[in-house]
């Protein structure tokens, strides 16, 4: 089970990424924008995903994500880390999210991660 160390590493892996602290707890963003945080029992994330995405995850794997009061109205869904398969399923999951927040040069910078800032 991934915990709180393996989410600031594989954060911190990606390109352009900074932590600091917001509301009292680790924020983790890209050139700035915020892609993921971790809330202060760090037994869950909070990452960027598309509201219609969002709500298919919650249907689909309930015991894995859900939809914190506060963020119900924007593109956010927790992550429950105990319930992931392991540390690539953490990574998976952050990267899809720092790809929804990077700015298009760092997507086509390293289209390792995913699709290119070209539609």
């Amino acid at each position: 089970m991934p915990d709180a160390e393996d989410v600031r590493t594989a954060a911190l892996s990606l390109p352009d990424t900074t932590e600091k602290i917001a509301w009292s707890m680790p924020t983790f963003r890209v050139a700035g924008k915020m892609f993921a945080t971790l809330p202060e029992e760090e037994t869950s994330i909070a990452v960027r995903c598309p509201k219609e995405e969002r709500d298919e995850l919650v249907l689909a794997e309930p015991e894995k994500f859900w939809i914190a009061d506060h963020e119900a109205s924007f593109a956010w869904v927790r992550v429950r880390l105990a319930a992931l398969d392991d540390v690539t399923e953490l990574r998976d999951i952050l990267a899809d999210s720092w790809r929804q927040a990077a700015p298009s040069r760092l997507l086509d910078a390293h289209p390792e991660l995913g699709v290119t800032g070209e539609a």
